[in-house]
């Protein structure tokens, strides 16, 4: 609760039109959301103006509403005019909540692949140490033990402040939190003062919103630059940077905070060496400080190997002991949909994993590959209203690891799903090789089916794109969809 002129005192040259010396129970932007008691904001989006909306709010209860166009409502309601209430939600919005991100730390991991499984890592370990954590990103909420849904992998800037207070209120110490580049750009991470940033890695995404690589590299090292500033409440900065990514040194060129950075190649404060994988686990040493760790893992691949790093980094920034560490990683099992096993008793592989980026397919085949007993089969497809360059270029690195490839729909949302596969499929010609095969099966359950039905002994069946979702976007719909169980329901009838 804080009375409406104090609000009215975190905005830039507003006009005010009514009676600031009410008190305000809650602040949103979704109409349907207000209640008795609230501040409503009117966002003028892409395509649905919260102006329209400003009466339903009045209605529903909201004694105030900040606006950047002429309103007419009831007189006793106050009426805050600016030029910008999205500059003026991210400066209120953080206040009204008494700033819950100063009250824990915060470590946000950014880049364009293995988020989800580094944010999970950090928790298990803090966890191991007492900690209660929460973690914020694109699988969901936690709140301790607690799972809420969540539908952005960085929620905006009320849904993120009502988080973190919910956070402080239980008692959660740590806050780990997926950082994308949507909400660096749009600034919905506005008053949240990060302690320690993370970066994992850069490659191609989201092309679609940010419009060249520059930008998107750009958005990505807000984070740095706010963990570098000398003006912070918080003592305690740091970033953890991979060093073996191709823009990993841009991001340190954006950094003042100390730094630990990580590698494979040997070139980190650090390192990774002497690594050994098998289908369901894998070992390597660390060397960092002039000391050797042997890390053990219940998790595959070498994009894992990089990942564990990245939460090691993060949490020796915390305090933690590499022997604490190595420990608490001994008992992390995969984070739903990276790279999952689905087991029903078939003498073959099947992997569900949410790669659906260039990179991120090209990570788990090159997993796939080094694991294979006999072919890999591929089903993936692309996202329709996204980056649509990517396609050809996944089609080709698809085609180039795979032995037989169904290229197939994943989320069409309101694009033709046939375009969608031909765009694929244009890659997919480009990179076959000989003795290697694709089929197009424009509906997912039956490339699934298809896959399944043909596997033979040995072979690995990777279902890419989709992960850990449960749901399907169409064109007017959006439906149940879980490839996990889509694998079991085939497996069941082989």
């Amino acid at each position: 609760m804080k009375h409406l002129q104090d609000i009215v005192k975190t905005l830039h040259a507003p006009h005010v039109e009514g009676n600031t010396a009410v008190e305000i129970l809650d602040v949103t932007a979704d109409s349907r959301a207000v209640k008795a008691g609230s501040l409503f904001i009117a966002l003028d989006g892409a395509t649905v103006d919260g102006h329209d909306y400003v009466n339903k709010a009045v209605e529903a209860g909201a004694v105030a509403v900040l606006v950047s166009k002429p309103v007419e409502i009831s007189s006793d309601v106050c009426v805050i005019t600016v030029e910008d209430t999205r500059a003026a939600m991210m400066a209120c919005v953080p206040y009204f909540f008494d700033y819950p991100a100063n009250s824990m730390r915060m470590i946000g991991v950014t880049g364009t692949n293995g988020k989800t499984t580094t944010t999970h890592m950090i928790r298990h370990i803090l966890k191991a140490q007492g900690h209660k954590v929460g973690v914020i990103g694109t699988v969901h909420i936690m709140i301790g033990d607690t799972s809420y849904p969540i539908h952005n992998t960085t929620p905006d800037v009320v849904d993120l402040q009502h988080i973190l207070h919910q956070m402080v209120e239980e008692g959660v110490t740590h806050c780990v939190m997926e950082v994308s580049s949507h909400a660096l750009a749009l600034g919905r991470v506005s008053g949240v003062e990060y302690d320690t940033a993370v970066f994992t890695n850069l490659t191609q995404d989201h092309l679609d919103f940010h419009k060249t690589f520059e930008n998107y590299l750009a958005a990505k090292c807000k984070l740095f630059e706010q963990v570098s500033k000398s003006n912070q409440i918080k003592s305690g900065k740091g970033a953890v940077i991979n060093i073996d990514d191709t823009y990993g040194h841009r991001v340190v060129e954006k950094t003042t905070a100390p730094i630990i950075t990580y590698s494979i190649d040997g070139s980190g404060t650090l390192n990774a060496h002497d690594v050994d994988m098998t289908p369901k686990s894998s070992c390597y040493t660390v060397s960092y400080d002039g000391h050797d760790y042997t890390v053990a893992m219940n998790t595959t691949g070498l994009f894992n190997v990089y990942n564990t790093l990245a939460a090691i980094g993060a949490c020796l920034l915390e305090g933690i002991s590499m022997e604490d560490i190595d420990k608490a990683l001994k008992t992390f099992s995969a984070v739903p949909g990276r790279f999952e096993l689905i087991e029903e008793g078939q003498p073959f592989a099947v992997v569900v994993d949410y790669a659906h980026t260039p990179d991120g397919l090209e990570n788990i085949l090159q997993t796939a590959k080094a694991i294979q007993e006999n072919r890999i089969i591929v089903v993936f497809g692309c996202g329709g209203d996204r980056d649509a360059t990517k396609r050809p270029i996944m089609g080709r690195i698809a085609a180039q690891y795979g032995d037989v490839v169904y290229v197939t729909s994943d989320n069409p949302r309101t694009e033709d799903p046939v375009q969608i596969v031909k765009d694929v499929e244009v890659g997919v010609k480009d990179g076959l090789r000989e003795g290697t095969h694709y089929e197009v099966i424009v509906d997912r359950r039956e490339a699934i089916q298809h896959a399944i039905q043909h596997a033979k002994p040995g072979d690995i069946v990777l279902i890419a794109g989709k992960g850990h979702e449960d749901y399907q976007i169409l064109k007017d719909k959006t439906i149940h969809f879980d490839d996990r169980e889509e694998a079991r329901a085939a497996l069941k009838e082989i």
